[in-house]
């Protein structure tokens, strides 16, 4: 498995096996996994840090919903929500901060607040993104999504899912390339949930070992997914909207993510993420280097 150096500012990380934990903050009334439970400002930073005790090694902050369907958020608008926890984070956590948006009005005043990431979901479909990222010289994200938010889970469909994907990632890496963007400044989501069936979402997790040919870390989002909680009522319908089978479920998606090379996984349960990774690096041990580098090779 290749490891990589990451720089965020002042921040310096190296991401390999395993995977480093990027903590969910949603500054939004409407998210999927907590309802708005972290809306307001100060729970929100109360949370952040409750993240960076139990081990997250990053937050990613994000004020406007990327659920199914949800409503799209204007510029000022979520920069109002996430600029004054932002700024107060970066000066009580000591780990970076990532800007989960896809307007690069955003990511810049959250760049200004204390940001030094950029999860952008739409993978620079903002022409000002790219500027934004370079004049910064931050990391970005960038993310495979069929469609948008709003239109993401109608019927999505793939004629062969990895190769489109990897098509798209490759040609967004080439994008940010051409933009300035230096390559050790760039990372890339296959984009689980976005514009996916349940069966695409694991043919993803399945092949993840296909995008490291792309040359950049890769990140993995599986936490909390609907894919997981249908997959659970189908089976078991007694664990409909049970939060902690669906964390469990997760957790399983975490090992395999983990054991397929991912180099980062973000997620909503960091307490239950950092014991499953800890386990998990005890039982593989030195094993775990030779089999992902036979998984990078195949």
């Amino acid at each position: 498995m290749k490891t990589y150096a990451l720089t965020c500012r002042n921040h310096h990380m190296q991401l390999g096996f395993p995977p480093c934990i990027m903590g969910v903050l949603n500054v939004t009334p409407d998210s999927f996994s907590d309802g708005g439970q972290f809306f307001d400002t100060e729970k929100a930073i109360l949370h952040a840090q409750q993240m960076v005790n139990q081990g997250a090694d990053m937050i990613d902050i994000g004020g406007e919903s990327t659920r199914p369907f949800a409503e799209p958020v204007n510029a000022d608008e979520e920069i109002k929500r996430v600029v004054p926890v932002i700024s107060e984070l970066a000066q009580k956590i000591s780990v970076p901060i990532s800007i989960d948006t896809s307007k690069a009005a955003v990511a810049a005043a959250a760049i200004e607040a204390g940001a030094s990431i950029i999860n952008d979901i739409s993978a620079l479909n903002d022409p000002q993104m790219a500027t934004v990222a370079r004049q910064a010289s931050v990391p970005i994200i960038l993310m495979h999504i069929q469609g948008t938010p709003q239109t993401m889970q109608i019927a999505p469909k793939y004629t062969q899912i990895i190769d489109e994907i990897h098509k798209h990632l490759s040609n967004r890496i080439q994008k940010a390339l051409d933009a300035g963007i230096p390559k050790n400044l760039i990372l890339v989501d296959p984009g689980i949930g976005f514009g996916k069936t349940i069966e695409d979402n694991y043919i993803i997790i399945q092949n993840l070992h296909r995008f490291h040919d792309l040359d950049v870390p890769l990140l993995v989002g599986t936490s909390r997914k609907s894919f997981i909680r249908k997959t659970l009522e189908s089976h078991y319908p007694q664990f409909t909207n049970d939060p902690n089978a669906i964390d469990c479920g997760t957790m399983v998606t975490i090992i395999m993510c983990a054991l397929a090379g991912a180099h980062i996984v973000r997620v909503h349960n960091v307490h239950q993420t950092r014991i499953t990774l800890t386990i998990l690096k005890s039982l593989a041990g030195d094993h775990i280097s030779g089999c992902l580098e036979k998984s990078d090779a195949s």
